[in-house]
C-alpha cells in the first residue's frame, strides 16, 4: 500500500483532533481540548447555555444559576416521589451513589469522608479543621442514591453573621472568642439522613391512679382535707401514624448540635433528588445504614407510641406500665439536608459551628472560660467560709453556735450552686 494511501486511511485516536500547526503541510492531531476541560472541571459541573460557564446552586433564587450571565434553569423541580418501602427487591433496586462522579475526601483526624466538588479546593477538614486530608480524584461514591433533597435557604453571609453573634454569646466562654475564633470561611454541605414513615398500633395496661379529695375531722374537731389516691387496673389502644422521623445518617457530626437544628430543618419545601442541585455544594457520605438507622428509628417511634399511650390514661399517677407496639405500612427515604459548617481553632483546640440551612439557627462548640467558673464558685462559698472564721472565735464568749448554724446553711447552698455551675459548664464543654 502506498504511503498516500495508508494517510488517506489514518484516523486519529477516540478524543484526539487535528490541532493548528506550525508547519504548512504538516498535519498535528492532539486531545481535545474541550475534552480535557471537561474532564477537569468534573462531571457534575452544570454548563450555562448563555455563555458557557459552570453554573451553580443560586440559594437567592432556589434555582441553578449562571453568577455571569444572569441564566437560571427555570425547569420544574423533580417530584419528591414515593416512599421506599422495606423489601429486599427495593433495596437492591436503589441507585448507588450520587448520579455522578465526585472526587473523595478522606479526613484522618475524624475518619469523615465527603464527595466533593470537582474543582474544589481542600486542604483541611470542614468538620474538625484537621490538616489530616487525602483526597482520590473522581472517585464513585458506593451507597443508595438520595431520594430526595432540601435545597438551601440561607445565605452564606447569613451564615457568618449568625455564627459571629452566636460566638459572642455566654458568659461562661472567654470574652475574646469572637474576635479570635475565625469563622469566614463556612462551606455548604448535605448531611445525608433517613426519614421513617409508619403506622403505629399500641395497646397499654397499667394501674392507673385517681385522685380525691377527702375531708375529715381531727382530734381537735379541726377540719381537714387530704387527697388520696385510688388505684385501679386499666387499658387502652393507640393508634398514631408518624411520617418523616428524621434519623441522622452521619456520626461525623456531633449528636446533640444536630438534634438542636433538626426542628428547623422541616420538609415542606423538599424536592426530589438531582445531581445538579449539588453544584456548587459538597455532598456528605452516610456512615449510618439503613438497617442501624431503623432500629433507630423504630426505637424512636416507640417511645412516641408510649407518651401518647401515658396520655392515653388521663393521669399523671401510673405505675406498672406495660406496652406492645406493633408498626405498620414501614416506609424509608435517603435525604440530603443542608447545613452550613465551619470549623475554628482556639487555644490549639478544634471547635465546629453549625447553621441550618433552612432556618438560620445556630449550633456548636465553643471553649469554656473556667477561670470565670472558678471565680463563681469562690464567690458562692466565701460567705459560708467567711461567717465560719467570724463564728468560731465567737464561740469562746459563746454567741457562735447561731452565726455557725448560718455558716453551715450558707456552705450547703453555696456547694449546691457550684455544683451545678460546674455540672453546667462541663455540659457546655462536651456539647
Amino acid at each position: 500500500m502506498k504511503a498516500s494511501e495508508q494517510y488517506a486511511r489514518f484516523q486519529p485516536p477516540d478524543g484526539y483532533v487535528s490541532l493548528p500547526s506550525a508547519l504548512e503541510g504538516i498535519e498535528v492531531y492532539g486531545p481535545d481540548p474541550a475534552a480535557k476541560e471537561a474532564a477537569a472541571e468534573g462531571p457534575t459541573a452544570v454548563r450555562c447555555p448563555g455563555c458557557g460557564a459552570a453554573a451553580r446552586f443560586d440559594v437567592a433564587k432556589g434555582r441553578v444559576g449562571c453568577a455571569f450571565c444572569g441564566w437560571t434553569d427555570d425547569a420544574d423541580q423533580a417530584s419528591v416521589g414515593e416512599a421506599g418501602a422495606f423489601t429486599r427487591a427495593a433495596l437492591d433496586r436503589g441507585s448507588e451513589g450520587f448520579g455522578v462522579d465526585r472526587r473523595e475526601l478522606s479526613c484522618g483526624g475524624c475518619g469523615a469522608v465527603l464527595a466533593l466538588e470537582a474543582g474544589a479546593l481542600a486542604a483541611t477538614c470542614p468538620f474538625c479543621a484537621s490538616p489530616q486530608v487525602s483526597v482520590r480524584e473522581h472517585a464513585t461514591v458506593q451507597g443508595l442514591r438520595p431520594t430526595a433533597l432540601l435545597p438551601f435557604a440561607v445565605l452564606d453571609t447569613a451564615a457568618r453573621q449568625a455564627a459571629k453573634a452566636w460566638l459572642g454569646q455566654g458568659w461562661f466562654h472567654p470574652g475574646d472568642l469572637m474576635q479570635l475564633a475565625s469563622v469566614d470561611r463556612f462551606l455548604g454541605i448535605y448531611v445525608p439522613y433517613w426519614a421513617f414513615s409508619a403506622a403505629v398500633a399500641a395497646g397499654w395496661e397499667a394501674e392507673v391512679g385517681r385522685e380525691r379529695t377527702v375531708t375529715r375531722r381531727n382530734a381537735q374537731g379541726e377540719t381537714e382535707t387530704e387527697t388520696v389516691i385510688d388505684w385501679s387496673w386499666q387499658s387502652g389502644e393507640v393508634a398514631l401514624r408518624i411520617d418523616d422521623l428524621l434519623v441522622s445518617g452521619t456520626t461525623k457530626l456531633p449528636a446533640r448540635q444536630l438534634a438542636r437544628l433538626e426542628p428547623g430543618l422541616t420538609l415542606d419545601a423538599i424536592v426530589g433528588y438531582a445531581p445538579k442541585l449539588l453544584a456548587g455544594f459538597q455532598a456528605q457520605t452516610y456512615d449510618v445504614g439503613l438497617p442501624a438507622a431503623w432500629d433507630a428509628g423504630r426505637a424512636k417511634m416507640r417511645e412516641r407510641a408510649r407518651e401518647a399511650c401515658m396520655r392515653d390514661t388521663g393521669s399523671s399517677h401510673v405505675r406498672s406500665f406495660s406496652m406492645t407496639a406493633d408498626l405498620n405500612d414501614e416506609q424509608w427515604r435517603h435525604l440530603l439536608l443542608p447545613l452550613w459548617v465551619s470549623a475554628y481553632r482556639y487555644g490549639g483546640r478544634s471547635f465546629a459551628v453549625l447553621v441550618d440551612g433552612v432556618g438560620g439557627a445556630v449550633a456548636g462548640q465553643k471553649p469554656v472560660a473556667w477561670w470565670k467558673v472558678w471565680t463563681a464558685v469562690a464567690l458562692m462559698l466565701s460567705p459560708g467560709v467567711l461567717s465560719a472564721i467570724v463564728g468560731i472565735p465567737l464561740l469562746i464568749v459563746g454567741i457562735g453556735a447561731a452565726v455557725l448554724l448560718v455558716a453551715a446553711i450558707l456552705l450547703v447552698a453555696g456547694g449546691i450552686g457550684s455544683a451545678v455551675l460546674v455540672a453546667h459548664a462541663r455540659d457546655l464543654e462536651a456539647a
